[in-house]
Protein backbone atom coordinates (compact mmCIF):
# COMPACT_ATOMS: atom_id res chain seq x y z
CA UNK A 1 0.00 0.00 0.00
CA UNK A 2 1.31 3.46 -0.91
CA UNK A 3 2.24 5.81 1.94
CA UNK A 4 -0.20 8.62 2.69
CA UNK A 5 2.52 11.09 1.73
CA UNK A 6 2.55 9.81 -1.85
CA UNK A 7 0.72 11.86 -4.51
CA UNK A 8 -2.92 10.84 -5.01
CA UNK A 9 -2.26 9.23 -8.39
CA UNK A 10 0.35 6.91 -6.85
CA UNK A 11 -2.01 5.90 -4.02
CA UNK A 12 -4.74 5.13 -6.55
CA UNK A 13 -2.31 3.17 -8.72
CA UNK A 14 -1.14 1.22 -5.66
CA UNK A 15 -4.70 0.26 -4.73
CA UNK A 16 -5.52 -0.88 -8.27
CA UNK A 17 -2.20 -2.75 -8.41
CA UNK A 18 -3.19 -4.54 -5.20
CA UNK A 19 -6.56 -5.56 -6.66
CA UNK A 20 -4.82 -6.96 -9.74
CA UNK A 21 -2.23 -8.83 -7.67
CA UNK A 22 -4.87 -10.44 -5.44
CA UNK A 23 -7.04 -11.46 -8.39
CA UNK A 24 -9.86 -9.12 -7.42
CA UNK A 25 -9.36 -7.70 -10.90
CA UNK A 26 -8.64 -10.68 -13.16
CA UNK A 27 -7.01 -10.55 -16.61
CA UNK A 28 -9.45 -9.04 -19.09
CA UNK A 29 -11.56 -7.42 -16.38
CA UNK A 30 -12.43 -3.77 -16.79
CA UNK A 31 -10.49 -1.42 -14.58
CA UNK A 32 -12.43 1.55 -13.20
CA UNK A 33 -12.53 4.30 -15.81
CA UNK A 34 -11.08 7.72 -15.26
CA UNK A 35 -14.58 9.03 -14.58
CA UNK A 36 -15.20 6.34 -11.97
CA UNK A 37 -11.80 6.85 -10.33
CA UNK A 38 -12.34 10.61 -10.20
CA UNK A 39 -15.72 10.06 -8.56
CA UNK A 40 -14.68 7.35 -6.08
CA UNK A 41 -11.41 8.98 -5.00
CA UNK A 42 -12.52 12.59 -5.28
CA UNK A 43 -9.72 13.58 -7.68
CA UNK A 44 -9.49 15.35 -11.02
CA UNK A 45 -9.77 13.43 -14.28
CA UNK A 46 -6.12 14.23 -15.03
CA UNK A 47 -5.08 12.60 -11.74
CA UNK A 48 -7.16 9.54 -12.57
CA UNK A 49 -5.59 9.35 -16.02
CA UNK A 50 -2.12 9.61 -14.50
CA UNK A 51 -2.85 6.68 -12.19
CA UNK A 52 -3.94 4.49 -15.09
CA UNK A 53 -0.91 5.61 -17.08
CA UNK A 54 1.38 4.34 -14.32
CA UNK A 55 -0.26 0.90 -14.52
CA UNK A 56 -0.17 0.94 -18.31
CA UNK A 57 3.54 1.70 -18.32
CA UNK A 58 4.04 -1.22 -15.93
CA UNK A 59 2.21 -3.48 -18.37
CA UNK A 60 -0.56 -4.25 -15.87
CA UNK A 61 -3.42 -2.71 -17.86
CA UNK A 62 -4.15 -1.91 -21.47
CA UNK A 63 -6.69 0.24 -23.29
CA UNK A 64 -9.15 -1.46 -25.62
CA UNK A 65 -11.28 0.67 -27.96
CA UNK A 66 -15.01 0.71 -27.08
CA UNK A 67 -14.27 -1.38 -23.98
CA UNK A 68 -12.09 0.79 -21.80
CA UNK A 69 -9.03 -0.03 -19.73
CA UNK A 70 -8.71 -3.71 -18.80
CA UNK A 71 -6.26 -5.85 -16.86
CA UNK A 72 -3.56 -7.10 -19.22
CA UNK A 73 -2.85 -10.78 -19.64
CA UNK A 74 0.03 -12.04 -17.46
CA UNK A 75 3.43 -11.63 -19.05
CA UNK A 76 6.99 -12.40 -18.11
CA UNK A 77 8.07 -10.27 -15.15
CA UNK A 78 9.71 -7.10 -16.24
CA UNK A 79 10.82 -3.81 -14.82
CA UNK A 80 8.29 -1.00 -15.12
CA UNK A 81 8.63 0.93 -18.33
CA UNK A 82 9.67 4.52 -18.08
CA UNK A 83 8.14 7.15 -20.31
CA UNK A 84 10.07 7.11 -23.56
CA UNK A 85 8.75 10.24 -25.16
CA UNK A 86 11.28 13.02 -24.70
CA UNK A 87 9.64 16.38 -25.11
CA UNK A 88 11.82 17.05 -28.15
CA UNK A 89 10.17 14.12 -29.95
CA UNK A 90 6.65 15.38 -29.41
CA UNK A 91 4.56 16.38 -32.39
CA UNK A 92 0.99 17.37 -33.08
CA UNK A 93 0.45 14.00 -34.72
CA UNK A 94 1.56 12.10 -31.59
CA UNK A 95 -0.67 14.22 -29.39
CA UNK A 96 -3.66 13.62 -31.64
CA UNK A 97 -2.99 9.88 -31.80
CA UNK A 98 -2.75 9.68 -28.00
CA UNK A 99 -5.93 11.77 -27.66
CA UNK A 100 -7.74 9.42 -30.05
CA UNK A 101 -6.70 6.37 -28.03
CA UNK A 102 -7.77 8.05 -24.80
CA UNK A 103 -11.16 9.15 -26.11
CA UNK A 104 -11.83 5.67 -27.53
CA UNK A 105 -10.95 3.98 -24.24
CA UNK A 106 -12.39 6.45 -21.72
CA UNK A 107 -14.82 8.72 -23.56
CA UNK A 108 -14.83 12.39 -24.50
CA UNK A 109 -15.09 13.58 -20.89
CA UNK A 110 -11.68 12.09 -20.12
CA UNK A 111 -9.97 13.98 -22.94
CA UNK A 112 -7.83 16.88 -21.71
CA UNK A 113 -4.39 18.31 -22.38
CA UNK A 114 -3.12 17.04 -19.02
CA UNK A 115 -4.53 13.57 -19.57
CA UNK A 116 -2.96 13.26 -23.02
CA UNK A 117 0.38 14.57 -21.74
CA UNK A 118 0.27 12.06 -18.89
CA UNK A 119 -0.44 9.28 -21.38
CA UNK A 120 2.69 10.24 -23.30
CA UNK A 121 4.78 10.70 -20.17
CA UNK A 122 5.52 14.39 -20.76
CA UNK A 123 4.65 17.59 -18.94
CA UNK A 124 1.35 19.26 -19.70
CA UNK A 125 3.06 22.50 -20.68
CA UNK A 126 5.08 20.80 -23.42
CA UNK A 127 1.84 19.74 -25.15
CA UNK A 128 0.80 23.39 -25.48
CA UNK A 129 3.70 23.96 -27.87
CA UNK A 130 1.83 21.94 -30.49
CA UNK A 131 -1.85 22.42 -29.59
CA UNK A 132 -3.11 25.68 -28.14
CA UNK A 133 -6.06 24.40 -26.13
CA UNK A 134 -8.24 21.44 -25.26
CA UNK A 135 -10.85 22.66 -27.74
CA UNK A 136 -8.31 22.59 -30.55
CA UNK A 137 -7.15 19.13 -29.49
CA UNK A 138 -10.74 17.82 -29.55
CA UNK A 139 -11.29 19.22 -33.05
CA UNK A 140 -8.02 17.80 -34.35
CA UNK A 141 -8.84 14.43 -32.82
CA UNK A 142 -12.34 14.40 -34.28
CA UNK A 143 -10.99 15.35 -37.71
CA UNK A 144 -8.48 12.49 -37.51
CA UNK A 145 -11.28 10.05 -36.60
CA UNK A 146 -13.53 11.20 -39.46
CA UNK A 147 -10.57 10.85 -41.80
CA UNK A 148 -10.14 7.13 -41.17
CA UNK A 149 -12.53 6.26 -44.01
CA UNK A 150 -12.68 7.51 -47.57
CA UNK A 151 -14.79 6.96 -50.67
CA UNK A 152 -14.04 5.40 -54.06
CA UNK A 153 -13.01 7.68 -56.91
CA UNK A 154 -15.82 6.19 -58.99
CA UNK A 155 -19.07 6.36 -56.99
CA UNK A 156 -21.74 3.69 -57.39
CA UNK A 157 -24.45 4.43 -59.92
CA UNK A 158 -27.58 6.07 -58.58
CA UNK A 159 -28.25 8.47 -55.71
CA UNK A 160 -29.50 5.78 -53.31
CA UNK A 161 -26.49 3.42 -53.38
CA UNK A 162 -24.29 6.46 -52.94
CA UNK A 163 -26.22 7.72 -49.91
CA UNK A 164 -26.30 4.20 -48.46
CA UNK A 165 -22.52 3.93 -48.76
CA UNK A 166 -22.07 7.34 -47.15
CA UNK A 167 -24.43 6.50 -44.29
CA UNK A 168 -22.82 3.14 -43.58
CA UNK A 169 -19.35 4.70 -43.72
CA UNK A 170 -20.32 7.27 -41.10
CA UNK A 171 -22.02 4.61 -38.97
CA UNK A 172 -18.81 2.56 -39.03
CA UNK A 173 -16.83 5.57 -37.81
CA UNK A 174 -19.32 6.33 -35.04
CA UNK A 175 -19.21 2.65 -34.10
CA UNK A 176 -15.41 2.79 -33.90
CA UNK A 177 -15.37 6.13 -32.06
CA UNK A 178 -18.67 6.48 -30.14
CA UNK A 179 -17.64 9.80 -28.58
CA UNK A 180 -17.92 11.48 -32.00
CA UNK A 181 -21.69 11.60 -31.55
CA UNK A 182 -21.25 13.73 -28.41
CA UNK A 183 -19.34 16.59 -30.04
CA UNK A 184 -21.88 19.22 -31.02
CA UNK A 185 -25.53 19.62 -32.08
CA UNK A 186 -26.27 19.66 -35.79
CA UNK A 187 -27.35 23.28 -35.38
CA UNK A 188 -23.65 24.07 -34.86
CA UNK A 189 -21.86 22.07 -37.56
CA UNK A 190 -18.12 21.52 -37.32
CA UNK A 191 -16.10 22.74 -40.30
CA UNK A 192 -13.60 19.90 -40.20
CA UNK A 193 -11.99 18.95 -43.53
CA UNK A 194 -12.50 15.21 -43.09
CA UNK A 195 -16.09 15.65 -41.92
CA UNK A 196 -16.78 17.90 -44.89
CA UNK A 197 -15.56 15.09 -47.14
CA UNK A 198 -18.49 12.96 -45.92
CA UNK A 199 -20.87 15.88 -46.48
CA UNK A 200 -19.50 16.41 -49.99
CA UNK A 201 -20.17 12.75 -50.82
CA UNK A 202 -23.81 13.02 -49.72
CA UNK A 203 -24.41 16.41 -51.34
CA UNK A 204 -22.97 15.21 -54.65
CA UNK A 205 -25.36 12.23 -54.55
CA UNK A 206 -28.32 14.62 -54.21
CA UNK A 207 -27.07 17.21 -56.68
CA UNK A 208 -28.54 17.28 -60.17
CA UNK A 209 -32.02 15.95 -59.31
CA UNK A 210 -33.89 19.23 -59.64
CA UNK A 211 -33.99 19.88 -55.91
CA UNK A 212 -33.41 23.40 -54.63
CA UNK A 213 -30.36 23.99 -52.45
CA UNK A 214 -32.34 24.28 -49.21
CA UNK A 215 -34.00 20.92 -49.79
CA UNK A 216 -30.67 19.26 -50.60
CA UNK A 217 -29.17 20.60 -47.38
CA UNK A 218 -32.26 19.60 -45.38
CA UNK A 219 -32.03 16.02 -46.66
CA UNK A 220 -28.32 15.88 -45.87
CA UNK A 221 -28.86 17.20 -42.32
CA UNK A 222 -31.77 14.78 -41.84
CA UNK A 223 -29.62 11.79 -42.83
CA UNK A 224 -26.67 12.88 -40.73
CA UNK A 225 -28.93 13.57 -37.74
CA UNK A 226 -30.45 10.13 -38.07
CA UNK A 227 -27.04 8.43 -38.05
CA UNK A 228 -25.75 10.55 -35.17
CA UNK A 229 -29.02 10.12 -33.26
CA UNK A 230 -28.65 6.34 -33.24
CA UNK A 231 -24.91 6.55 -32.57
CA UNK A 232 -25.30 8.79 -29.53
CA UNK A 233 -26.60 5.75 -27.65
CA UNK A 234 -23.28 3.92 -28.12
CA UNK A 235 -21.42 6.27 -25.79
CA UNK A 236 -24.35 6.58 -23.41
CA UNK A 237 -24.52 2.80 -23.06
CA UNK A 238 -20.77 2.67 -22.36
CA UNK A 239 -21.21 5.34 -19.68
CA UNK A 240 -24.18 3.51 -18.20
CA UNK A 241 -22.24 0.25 -18.02
CA UNK A 242 -19.36 2.09 -16.40
CA UNK A 243 -21.54 3.70 -13.72
CA UNK A 244 -23.77 0.68 -12.97
CA UNK A 245 -21.50 -2.26 -13.77
CA UNK A 246 -24.39 -3.83 -15.71
CA UNK A 247 -24.82 -4.56 -19.41
CA UNK A 248 -27.98 -3.37 -21.13
CA UNK A 249 -29.54 -6.83 -20.83
CA UNK A 250 -28.61 -7.12 -17.16
CA UNK A 251 -30.05 -3.69 -16.42
CA UNK A 252 -33.31 -4.60 -18.20
CA UNK A 253 -33.57 -7.78 -16.11
CA UNK A 254 -33.43 -5.69 -12.94
CA UNK A 255 -36.44 -3.69 -14.13
CA UNK A 256 -38.72 -6.63 -14.91
CA UNK A 257 -40.16 -6.70 -11.39
CA UNK A 258 -41.40 -3.13 -11.84
CA UNK A 259 -43.38 -4.09 -14.95
CA UNK A 260 -46.04 -6.26 -13.26
CA UNK A 261 -47.59 -3.40 -11.25
CA UNK A 262 -47.72 -1.22 -14.37
CA UNK A 263 -49.34 -3.99 -16.41
CA UNK A 264 -51.89 -4.54 -13.65
CA UNK A 265 -53.21 -0.97 -13.89
CA UNK A 266 -54.75 -1.67 -17.31
CA UNK A 267 -53.53 1.70 -18.59
CA UNK A 268 -51.13 0.18 -21.13
CA UNK A 269 -52.98 -2.69 -22.85
CA UNK A 270 -51.05 -2.66 -26.14
CA UNK A 271 -47.66 -2.49 -24.47
CA UNK A 272 -48.66 -5.23 -22.01
CA UNK A 273 -49.90 -7.51 -24.81
CA UNK A 274 -46.75 -6.98 -26.88
CA UNK A 275 -44.49 -7.74 -23.92
CA UNK A 276 -46.44 -10.95 -23.32
CA UNK A 277 -45.98 -11.95 -26.96
CA UNK A 278 -42.19 -11.61 -26.71
CA UNK A 279 -41.37 -14.81 -24.89
CA UNK A 280 -37.65 -14.31 -25.47
CA UNK A 281 -37.73 -10.58 -24.83
CA UNK A 282 -36.97 -7.70 -27.18
CA UNK A 283 -33.39 -7.59 -28.40
CA UNK A 284 -32.61 -3.95 -29.20
CA UNK A 285 -29.74 -4.21 -31.68
CA UNK A 286 -28.45 -0.78 -32.72
CA UNK A 287 -26.86 -2.08 -35.92
CA UNK A 288 -30.12 -3.68 -37.04
CA UNK A 289 -32.06 -0.59 -35.98
CA UNK A 290 -29.71 1.60 -38.03
CA UNK A 291 -30.27 -0.50 -41.18
CA UNK A 292 -34.03 -0.64 -40.60
CA UNK A 293 -34.29 3.11 -40.17
CA UNK A 294 -31.99 3.90 -43.09
CA UNK A 295 -34.06 1.79 -45.50
CA UNK A 296 -37.32 3.40 -44.39
CA UNK A 297 -35.87 6.89 -44.45
CA UNK A 298 -34.58 6.50 -48.00
CA UNK A 299 -37.86 4.88 -49.08
CA UNK A 300 -39.68 7.97 -47.85
CA UNK A 301 -37.30 10.32 -49.64
CA UNK A 302 -37.41 8.49 -52.96
CA UNK A 303 -40.46 10.25 -54.46
CA UNK A 304 -39.13 13.68 -53.54
CA UNK A 305 -35.64 13.04 -54.93
CA UNK A 306 -36.65 11.20 -58.08
CA UNK A 307 -39.44 13.65 -58.91
CA UNK A 308 -37.21 16.63 -58.20
CA UNK A 309 -39.70 18.18 -55.78
CA UNK A 310 -38.16 20.68 -53.41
Amino acid sequence: MAPETDPPFRRIAAELRRRIATGELAPGARVPSTRRIAQDWGVALATATKALTVLRLEGLVEARPRVGTVVAEPAQPRAPKQPTTPEGELSRERLVRAALELADAEGLAALSMRAVAARLGVSAMSAYRYVTSKDELVLLTADAAFGEASYPAEPPAGWRPRLELGARTLWTLFRRHPWLAQLTPVTRPLLLPNLLAHAEWALAALDGHGLDTTTVLDIHVLLYSYIEGIAVNLEREAQAQDSTGLTGEQWTDTRLAAFAPLAGTGRFPVFTRMMAELSDGYDLNLDALFEFGLANLLDGLTPRIENGRG
